[in-house]
């Protein structure tokens, strides 16, 4: 077959602005050969060359996840995997029904249960016990905030009635003060020293079940927010990226965000700064790049520990004295991240609540007054409520604004555990993607899967609509807070591709550009934004070779030894 193709017959959003219609675009190889009008494709293209009628479908570059945590997204789908239940019935049966059918399993490990299944937030110990049989069980919630314990797991890790809360946890309580089985934050630490390590093998395979989920989603790179550290008992994901690479079984490029140890110091920016040169030394093509630390400068607001300006209200309405968690003093966060654009690496900081944000943009101000501009790229993810005094400052800070579009709606862990605990107004200031854009801040998109779906179509009817499918809420935040569908789509594409530093051959369409693409039926951009939930991704390519396609299962053969990591 010729390494030839043309796409032909739809339109071809570029990765910016309105699409294109009457081109034809020429792959040869692996690059993006040309983009031409339809009229002179014939006699740009090769003789032999594979002609492709998208019968009009979007032609669109690769989407780009710029906050995912892949390889754990792939572990859970292979163990007590939560994430398809409703309710907390539901949720019961289905460890019920993994415990039947892996009696042999000494711990039960997983996660995916919903907060909102279950009264405050918080699955009892109790019901757990009964669906387990009595063993040790450990699962973490779907926003991966919060870990569910079973009395056996609590027993194996001494925790009683006596164990503090730790300085970036909570422990939530029976009446006598033993633990009631939910442990929010840093809290589920402190089962550690018992909980079962992930094998190697393990999280291998969850990096490749991951990546299979994902190309057939269109993602063909990735930000992955945590490696190089140990969390949860999940090991560090860098050993499977690297396998996966040597073994030329990693089809998609990825950014490890090197995780940032709160109690570690400032000596861990050299070791980061080491680890991203090695990496720039086995892998020229950026198979794998290590140039971005994560830093975790808050928690979630569902819980009460993402860092707020105002106090969390009681379930009466009444000011508490909780203005929840900054995991790093500021201070420190400023000096580490100071330091950490002087190396040149790239800061991506989870900050949810406005007081976390603030705390961010003002780390990156000392930044900017130490250090001058620098091309460090940094991003602030998730952004669920941002002060309206701040949101300038993302563009005069050169911050891009990493959303997680598909949150940014009514649903009832919003509805029931968020919104009545934030003083009145709130809802107004929740994920402002309108003001941002507004104030030419630039956007990154990613999903924090497995928090959420990994699917960028599913985010983008949300970005677009402020509303999930179906749902009789008004838009969340009000009209001005909705995306249009070129900027929303930019975000998962070029704007990825800018913050992952791969504006230079991915995330457009343009001469010269590796081949990543994917194929859109229907064209989003005929559909009432209503239906731009029925788009679906038909084809995923990734350097000029089809990797998925949802008519046939494509076959992918290993990448080319140019692209494998040299043993050692």
């Amino acid at each position: 077959m010729s390494s030839e193709f043309v796409f032909h017959g739809g339109a071809v959003f570029t990765g910016a602005g309105a699409p294109l219609t009457g081109h034809a675009v020429i792959v040869c190889d692996r690059r993006i050969a040309a983009v031409v009008p339809e009229s002179e494709a014939a006699e740009r293209a090769a003789a032999d060359a594979t002609w492709i009628d998208l019968d009009g479908a979007l032609l669109s570059p690769g989407f780009q996840d710029a906050h995912i945590h892949a390889v754990g997204g792939g572990i859970e789908l292979l163990q007590c995997n939560l994430t398809e239940a409703d309710d907390a019935e539901q949720t019961v049966e289905l460890i019920r029904a993994y415990a039947t059918a892996n009696p042999d399993e000494e711990w039960i490990l997983g996660g995916g249960w919903s907060m909102d299944s279950f009264p405050g937030g918080n699955p009892p110990r109790g019901v757990l016990d009964e669906a387990a049989g009595g063993r040790p069980v450990l699962l973490q919630s779907r926003d991966h905030h919060s870990t569910w314990a079973s009395t056996a797991a609590i027993q194996r890790a001494g925790i009683t009635g006596d164990t503090p809360d730790p300085e970036d946890g909570r422990i939530v309580r029976e009446a006598d003060g033993f633990p009631a089985g939910t442990f929010h934050e840093g809290a589920g630490d402190l089962f550690a020293a018992v909980r079962p390590a992930t094998s190697d093998e393990l999280a291998y395979q969850g990096l490749l079940r991951a990546q299979d989920e994902l190309i057939a989603l269109g993602i063909t790179g990735w930000q992955d927010a945590m490696v190089a550290a140990e969390s949860g008992g999940i090991t560090d994901p860098l050993p499977a990226y690297e396998r996966a690479a040597a073994d030329g079984r990693l089809l998609v490029h990825v950014v490890g965000a090197q995780w940032w140890m709160r109690d570690g110091g400032i000596d861990q920016v050299a070791r980061m700064a080491d680890r991203r040169a090695r990496a720039a030394s086995e892998y020229p093509d950026r198979r794998i790049d290590l140039g971005t630390t994560k830093i975790m400068v808050d928690g979630v607001a569902e819980n009460q520990t993402a860092a707020m300006l105002t106090p969390y209200r009681d379930a009466s309405g009444h000011d508490t004295c909780n203005h929840g968690l900054s995991f790093i003093e500021p201070q420190k966060l400023r000096e580490y991240v100071t330091a950490l654009d002087h190396a040149g690496q790239q800061v991506h900081m989870h900050a949810l609540g406005d007081r976390a944000v603030r705390e961010a943009l003002d780390a990156l101000q000392t930044a900017r007054d130490a250090n001058g501009h620098t091309d460090g790229r940094h991003h602030l993810a998730h952004l669920q409520v941002v002060a309206a005094s701040d949101v300038a400052r993302f563009a005069s800070l050169d911050a891009i604004a990493n959303i997680q579009a598909l949150w940014a709606t009514h649903e009832d862990q919003l509805d029931e555990l968020t919104l009545p605990f934030l003083q009145v107004g709130q809802v107004d200031r929740q994920y402002p993607f309108g003001d941002l854009v507004r104030e030419d801040v630039r956007l990154a998109a990613g999903s924090d899967w497995p928090v959420s779906t990994a699917d960028p179509l599913a985010a983008i009817h949300v970005a677009v609509n402020r509303t999930y499918p179906g749902s009789v809420h008004p838009p969340l935040g009000g009209e001005q807070q909705r995306l249009d569908l070129e900027t929303a789509l930019a975000a998962y594409t070029s704007g990825s591709a800018y913050v992952n530093r791969r504006d230079g051959d991915t995330g457009s369409i343009r001469e010269g550009y590796l081949a990543n693409l994917v194929v859109i039926e229907p064209n989003p951009f005929r559909l009432l934004s209503a239906d731009l939930h029925t788009a679906r991704v038909t084809s995923t390519w990734i350097e000029g070779r089809l990797v998925y396609s949802a008519s046939e299962i494509a076959s992918v053969p290993a990448l080319p030894d140019t692209h494998r990591k040299e043993s050692r």
